[in-house]
């Protein structure tokens, strides 16, 4: 938190800088780092705003279900019309009967006992809650993630198009002496025609690239949430565990999709327990106070009732019975979900441990190409110099330099990506375990606020229509 005020008081004292000195500020102060692109991605997510919505809608289940064991307080009113003609046989005439009567009624009723059949409904709702906040933590990953490889994305496009650029120039230099070189004999047409044509290509591979680079933009702007300024190189690689098999056995342990299909095991479980129990009967207690009043008659009553009620449902067409057989498929779909989304985490881990060593061997592999490719250039430029060698075969050494520089490019961006991408797989990539200065999502203070299903006008209901005021603002 005191890293989080410290950065908002650097960026404050930058807005109240004249533009002079902001512009006269060294380029890297300025840079923007991953840990600023994965901080903006956090902050203007809408993926995770759309989610933490969905992690309150899950709260608000378990103050519906808390309700049910509180007491029901109503009012009913009304107003009956009475007309018609009373007649006996010792009245000749006719005796109306019209009146207008107004009732007013306050009623209560407590569910005294049910089996239980509420109260595993309240919890099974609280392990709903639990697993959506592991899918919230999920998707966290998913963004931070995707705001990485947009990050990498951007470099690896930004330094693809300045070497093409620097081919580009090379070959205008290359085209140029040759030229001078046709006027004095050294070569033919045939030289002059191929550099010229593979300028041409340079100038198509940079429109290519350049192209990349905007696409990469885009893609950077719909993560982080803002354009890409001046990107810094990015930081040393995080640390993963050196073992697979740890990396796997942490992963089973802490992944948030693990966890969230354990909840929702244990929820399934709950459900069925609460639809056997509603089989069972019913015990509330009901209470009833009223008022009814003749308006053209004097008289009016005054009274309630209290007392115990018990039902039970014996026959309802087999709706019961097939509530529990079908809560008993959800639990058993939701345990055959759990062995299946541990197979998959533990896959995951597999695929990122190899992806992130193929990497590495890449990136390996291309600086040992580059030293070759650059050491086998030098060399068939000179000897093309002393007439040993044509200017195909400089060309062709060019380009397998810029073929190799391109290949590290490509693998220096897969290797963060990789890394970044075992830190998801294990269940690491959030903003609290990469440390990230930012105001961490607090997951259970809207449910501690709702969980007990305040009323309205309560001081814990008025608490939380300010919560949900400033949620609507932002």
């Amino acid at each position: 938190m005191n890293v989080f005020r410290f950065k908002s008081a650097v960026r404050r004292g930058f807005t109240a800088l004249p533009l002079v000195l902001v512009l006269m500020m060294p380029r890297a102060v300025l840079a923007e780092s991953l840990a600023d692109a994965l901080i903006g991605a956090y902050q203007h997510s809408g993926l995770l705003e759309q989610n933490r919505a969905l992690l309150r809608a899950a709260d608000e289940d378990v103050a519906g279900a808390q309700a049910a064991l509180k007491p029901v307080l109503r009012w009913a009113g009304g107003l009956t019309q009475n007309f018609g003609t009373l007649r006996n046989s010792g009245i000749q005439v006719g005796q109306s009967t019209e009146s207008l009567t107004a009732s007013i009624n306050l009623i209560a009723e407590l569910l005294v006992y049910d089996f239980g059949a509420s109260q595993y409904r309240v919890e099974a709702a609280k392990e709903t809650v639990l697993a959506t906040r592991q899918t919230l933590l999920d998707i966290e990953q998913r963004v931070l993630l995707r705001a990485v490889a947009a990050y990498m994305g951007v470099i690896e496009a930004s330094d693809v198009v300045a070497l093409r650029n620097k081919n580009l120039q090379f070959l205008v230099e290359e085209l140029r002496a040759t030229r001078d070189r046709l006027e004095v004999g050294e070569v033919t047409n045939t030289d002059v025609a191929l550099a010229q044509a593979q300028l041409a290509q340079a100038r198509s591979n940079l429109a290519g690239a350049e192209g990349e680079l905007l696409r990469a933009v885009e893609e950077y702007r719909t993560a982080i949430g803002h354009k890409p300024g001046n990107l810094r190189p990015p930081p040393r690689l995080p640390e993963v565990e050196a073992s697979l098999k740890a990396a796997k056995a942490l992963a089973v342990r802490r992944h948030p999709s693990v966890l969230a299909a354990q909840h929702q095991v244990s929820a399934s479980r709950l459900a069925v327990s609460a639809n056997q129990a509603a089989m069972a009967p019913r015990v509330t207690l009901q209470g009833n106070y009223g008022l009814t009043e003749t308006f053209n008659d004097k008289t009016y009553t005054r009274g309630g009732n209290v007392g115990l009620e018990a039902s039970q449902t014996i026959y309802q067409g087999g709706a019961l019975s097939s509530a529990v057989r079908r809560a008993m498929a959800q639990h058993d779909s939701q345990r055959a979900n759990l062995h299946v989304v541990s197979q998959n985490v533990a896959q995951d881990v597999g695929n990122a441990y190899a992806g992130l060593a193929s990497a590495r061997a890449q990136l390996e592999a291309s600086e040992r190409q580059i030293r070759a490719a650059r050491t086998a250039f030098e060399g068939v430029r000179e000897e093309a110099k002393l007439g040993a060698r044509t200017t195909l075969d400089v060309l062709d050494a060019e380009q397998a330099l810029l073929d190799a520089e391109s290949t590290r490019v490509a693998a220096r961006a897969n290797l963060y990506v990789a890394a970044y991408f075992v830190l998801s797989a294990t269940g690491r990539l959030t903003a609290k375990d990469l440390g990230l200065p930012v105001q961490i999502y607090d997951a259970a203070a809207y449910y501690t606020l709702v969980k007990d299903s305040p009323a309205k006008y309560s001081k814990q209901g008025q608490a939380l229509d300010r919560v949900l005021r400033s949620l609507q603002k932002n």
